[in-house]
């Protein structure tokens, strides 16, 4: 393999990842559903046929009843802290909208918060939650009607904590509070069910779900397309995709300890984490009739002697996908920013961005001396690359020559380049094999500049007012074009005039294709470019005038 194929493997190799990568979220491997368990070490029962409102529909398949446990109106309790605007239904105290006050909608219009989740038609997303009881009627489900005490909630100077409270009675005695819990400068409510057990012993659970509609707008930008649906989570599975389509086709049940489970999009999640220590049911439903999709999960039963009162737990998380926050809250939770099988490099990439970013405060200059710094480590290989090239270059008129010496006479053409070759000490290889081992490092940085909502809508300088959105005047990617074409004047010239055509074709290809990439991700190829460029001419004249 000639040097002068380096960039055009490497071209090869990129593209084909993109395609690659772009199948794995529309088709890749599911998650095998385990076979499902009825009965728990703790006796308490788990079956995706009891989580309520689940029954056949004619086609076999699960679906949401829309049955409501009460004829009470329902009503909107408005929740308002320092980063969270939230209303919660009363019809089973669902988390029925969320804005977050810290992000935008778009980087051009500010004051357009974004709502992740809402009960309105377009792109409707709920996070519901409820009991069930071994007795019938003895457990407010997500469709019970609840009581408040109050319809406004705000958060005040000098106060961290806001503990909503909702009220459920019914005829045999049975009370159940539910308390949602708002901390100041957190994604996490804290979700907790006081339940006083009536005349006899009451044995249940809690069940919590995510519906939603699949998403309205889409980006079509097929380079920057990310992963939108369902995910569950738990030490043994690890984290497993289960995407719209999945959910349609085959209802989900996986009986795991411990875990959690997300609807996730890009930048952005909403997650329920049940009660440390037990066995839950994770499951999915598809209501076909308007088109919503549930993942959720149901907790093993406690029991609670008559007259007595017992508590159970979970926790819901929504807002951005923050990396170190989300390590904090939960084990795996972090794996919703997904960097994919490019992880190991990817993380450390995004602490040493991080880290620059703590410095100047601005995405675009952590972006240029995170590339520095990626240029720096890789230096040393980087040089035997170049050495290579030069060598090829220097050498380049004899093997013209030998080209027409030999004619059509590949076999002695070739011998004769290789005995060249040996006596000036040259490696062919030489200048693949270093740029073969940082491709895991390029690709792992794109992905880390596409993942991260630390980025969202950051600034850097001048026009680039948005390093997650395609630079709108197209200056860096035609500016990556020229550093692509200074850069093939540095290489050695291919011999073979349709290598020398394709050559002169990817600097305007790749300047087409990144126009459509994010600034980020663009600034990053000019400046290593940039970087490149100086270092092999000073390698590139070394090696010619010794």
């Amino acid at each position: 393999m000639g040097n002068h194929r380096v960039l055009l493997y490497f071209t090869l190799f990129f593209i084909i990842y993109m395609i690659w990568a772009q199948w794995q979220i529309e088709y890749g491997p599911k998650p095998v559903p385990v076979a499902e368990q009825t009965q728990q070490s703790n006796g308490g029962l788990l079956s995706s046929e009891d989580i309520p409102l689940a029954v056949t529909s004619e086609n076999g398949k699960q679906s949401i009843s829309p049955v409501i446990d009460d004829v009470a109106v329902s009503e909107k309790i408005t929740v308002i802290t320092d980063i969270l605007e939230i209303e919660i239904d009363t019809k089973g105290g669902d988390v029925s909208r969320v804005v977050l006050r810290d992000y935008s909608v778009t980087a051009e219009a500010p004051e357009e918060k974004l709502v992740l989740l809402t009960d309105a038609k377009v792109n409707y997303q709920v996070a519901q939650s409820g009991l069930v009881s071994v007795n019938k009627g003895a457990a407010p489900s997500h469709n019970a009607i609840y009581k408040s005490e109050r319809s406004e909630y705000r958060l005040a100077e000098g106060t961290d904590i806001i503990e909503v409270p909702l009220y459920w009675e019914n005829n045999d005695g049975v009370k159940v509070k539910k308390v949602l819990t708002f901390k100041r400068d957190d994604y996490v409510i804290d979700v907790n069910y006081y339940i006083t057990a009536g005349e006899q012993n009451w044995s249940g659970s809690d069940y919590m779900q995510i519906t939603r509609s699949r998403p309205v707008e889409a980006n079509s930008n097929a380079f920057i397309r990310t992963y939108t649906g369902g995910v569950v989570y738990n030490e043994e599975i690890k984290y497993e995709k289960y995407d719209f389509d999945d959910i349609a086709d085959e209802n989900l049940n996986y009986q795991l300890n411990d875990g959690w489970f997300a609807m996730i999009q890009h930048y952005f999640l909403a997650a329920w984490i049940p009660e440390s220590g037990k066995d839950n049911l994770y499951f999915s439903r598809y209501n076909r009739n308007i088109d919503h999709y549930t993942v959720g999960a149901r907790t093993s039963a406690i029991s609670i002697d008559a007259g007595q009162e017992g508590e159970i737990t979970s926790r819901l998380v929504v807002g951005p996908k923050l990396q170190y926050r989300l390590e904090e809250t939960e084990p795996g939770l972090d794996l919703t920013v997904d960097y994919g099988i490019l992880t190991i490099f990817a993380k450390p990439l995004f602490w040493l961005l991080n880290a620059f970013n703590d410095i100047f405060d601005n995405w675009g200059w952590a972006i240029i001396f995170l590339t520095i710094t990626v240029k720096a480590i890789f230096y040393k290989l980087s040089e035997m690359s170049y050495k290579s090239m030069a060598k090829m270059r220097k050498v380049a008129p004899r093997i013209k020559k030998m080209k027409e010496q030999f004619g059509d006479d590949r076999q002695a053409m070739s011998k004769a380049m290789m005995e060249m070759y040996k006596r000036e000490k040259i490696n062919p290889m030489g200048g693949c094999f270093p740029i073969l081992v940082q491709m895991p490092v390029f690709i792992s940085l794109y992905w880390v500049l596409l993942e991260s909502v630390e980025m969202r809508h950051a600034p850097f300088i001048l026009w680039l007012t948005n390093l997650t959105e395609k630079d709108p005047y197209f200056v860096l990617p035609v500016l990556m074009g020229i550093s692509m074409f200074i850069q093939q004047k540095l290489n050695p010239a291919p011999i073979d005039p349709i290598q020398q055509k394709v050559f002169q074709i990817l600097p305007f290809a790749f300047t087409i294709m990144f126009a459509f990439f994010p600034s980020g991700l663009v600034l990053y190829w000019v400046v290593n470019n940039i970087l490149s460029i100086a270092q092999q001419y000073v390698i590139t004249k070394r090696i010619e005038n010794s």
